[in-house]
């Protein structure tokens, strides 16, 4: 007896087959590779007829026309045109013309170049700042699955100005500072503040033991212990209890 790709219900599946389907989509389909669904396939093979057939009316359509041709003709349709023009006096309405055909095709290389800038700082973004922030934080102790969640925060912060990361505030205007009040905040920097203010983004170092000068005992990294008295911080207290309880309570005792 063949297996039956889909069922509508786990119920109808004959008890022995009941291994070899998965639940996909509200149905359960047969849990095989490179099965795929019929009517999908059906879907996709109609789709590229009705393509090919609108292709085929295109060439069709336009057989034997030569664009080159074409815009040559238009050319010198447009030229005596402004002949014609310029014999009746209309000198006024040629220049329009020519001026507003100017102001369209310069439109055209506006928009594109936009387009092609905004892809280039898209990845320029990339490599600058996502790259960047995640070889930092990945010296830190970053988990593997917080990688897009520390790049999409640090994107609400650094911006490319000149081809180089720069920090902001809220705003997107004012220059967020780094320790030393002066300098604008690098990437290291803000990752070092987000291994206190997001310490979920990092792993816990579970053989690290005493702390020091603030530390929390988690190795190489630099967190604010909120335990201790000069950086006490019932907020951080209660978000580290809830995201990493062995930390906290490192933490703790090492204050």
């Amino acid at each position: 007896m063949a297996l039956k790709f889909k069922y509508k219900s786990k119920e109808e599946i004959p008890a022995e087959h009941l291994p070899f389907y998965a639940e996909r989509e509200g149905v359960w389909q047969l849990d095989a590779d490179g099965v795929a669904d019929k009517a999908k396939l059906d879907e996709f093979r109609n789709n590229n007829v009705t393509l090919l057939k609108q292709l085929d009316d295109f060439k069709n359509r336009f057989e034997g026309i030569d664009p080159d041709e074409v815009r040559k003709l238009a050319e010198e349709k447009r030229k005596l045109e402004e002949t014609q023009q310029l014999k009746a006096g209309e000198l006024e309405k040629v220049v329009e013309n020519r001026i507003k055909g100017l102001k369209a095709d310069w439109e055209k290389q506006v928009v594109t170049l936009t387009s092609e800038r905004e892809a280039l700082n898209s990845r320029l973004t990339a490599i600058q700042i996502d790259q960047g922030v995640i070889t930092a934080a990945t010296k830190r102790g970053l988990r593997p699955t917080a990688i897009t969640d520390i790049t999409s925060r640090a994107r609400t912060v650094f911006k490319l100005l000149n081809g180089a990361p720069k920090a902001f505030e809220a705003d997107g205007q004012t220059v967020r500072y780094g320790k030393d009040g002066v300098t604008p905040m690098t990437l290291d920097e803000w990752v070092d503040s987000q291994v206190s203010e997001a310490p979920h983004l990092f792993e816990s170092n579970a053989g690290s033991g005493a702390a020091s000068n603030g530390s929390g005992g988690v190795g190489n990294r630099s967190v604010k212990n909120p335990f201790r008295k000069e950086s006490w911080n019932l907020t951080e207290q209660m978000k580290l209890q809830k995201t990493d309880p062995n930390l906290a309570a490192r933490m703790k005792a090492a204050a």
